[in-house]
């Protein structure tokens, strides 16, 4: 959403023990992804304490193989709250629209900064941290100041006055976590869709890959990041989960699918005109890749 400066589940489990005739009729459905009446399938397990642990894929549809090691294994892998926890904004309030079938057990922070953009960039920095990767750890301002992590770490800050911004020697040289964590802060003050939008490229819908974002920026704009991919073997069609942050800074988040109704948070590559998540409509062309 919208910047400051930049003007930037509980699953129901279907028990179907009935074996009257009636109660068969009842416990079929018309399946969303596939279009054809089935019984209703159990896609979230509550004892699931990681993104592939807890959301099952679909009959028929396998997850996407990842590398080990890759953004979209990490992704994947990503911590969940326990089952049913509710997203809670940075000032401890609940948030309002109920949209979401799971909350990733990653910090918010104290102060109205991890939006919607800065969430994708949280997940995106918080991989290659982990994995060592300091040097590719770099993010745009609104202005194209390009804030590099590498810099940070020797113990250089910035400083911004007006629409100038520039580095300053302030201390020692640290890569610890704590020295991350108060360079995102920077970041998500100064970056947010609209520099995203500038940084990242576009993909085709057909080349989708976890990690992916769909990215409108502008102000305002949303940025939601694809956190799991699955396909069926057999005729090709992928699925996708979607996670978002929002205004205000909250917790991030699996979506829902409300085309699908609770329960199933897949989303197929083949929907047709735009895609239409819970808080903001994408089109196809608006499917963005870090590029590094």
């Amino acid at each position: 959403m919208m910047k400051r400066w930049i003007t930037v589940t509980t699953l129901t489990a279907l028990l179907l023990s009935s074996c009257s005739a009636a109660g068969d009729e009842r416990s079929k459905t018309t399946d969303a992804v596939t279009g054809t009446k089935s019984r209703k399938q159990q896609l979230i397990y509550a004892q699931g304490t990681k993104v592939m642990e807890r959301i099952a894929v679909p009959n028929g549809y396998e997850r996407v193989p990842v590398e080990d090691g890759s953004y979209g294994s990490y992704l994947r892998n990503l911590p969940l709250k326990p089952h049913g926890s509710k997203v809670h904004l940075f000032n401890g309030e609940l948030k309002a629209n109920e949209v979401y079938e799971a909350v990733l057990d990653v910090d918010v922070g104290e102060r109205d900064l991890q939006q919607c953009a800065d969430a994708v960039m949280r997940l995106r920095a918080e991989y290659l941290y982990g994995s060592g990767k300091y040097d590719k750890i770099h993010f745009n301002f609104t202005n194209g100041f390009k804030a590099d992590f590498a810099t940070w770490r020797k113990g250089n800050r910035i400083e911004v006055s007006g629409n100038k911004v520039s580095w300053t020697k302030r201390g020692a040289a640290s890569d610890s976590y704590e020295v991350f964590r108060s360079y995102l802060n920077m970041v998500f003050a100064y970056a947010g869709t609209l520099s995203l939008s500038k940084e990242m490229k576009q993909v085709p819908l057909s080349e989708m890959q976890a990690g992916d974002v769909f990215l409108e920026g502008g102000t305002p704009g949303h940025a939601i990041v694809v956190l799991d991919m699955a396909q069926n073997p057999k005729t090709g069609e992928k699925l996708f989960i979607l996670a978002q942050g929002y205004t205000p800074a909250q917790d991030i988040h699996i979506l829902q699918n409300e085309a699908n109704g609770e329960g199933n948070p897949w989303y197929s590559t083949a929907f047709e005109g735009k895609l239409k998540s819970p808080e903001w409509t994408f089109t196809r062309e608006q499917l963005y890749r870090f590029t590094d």
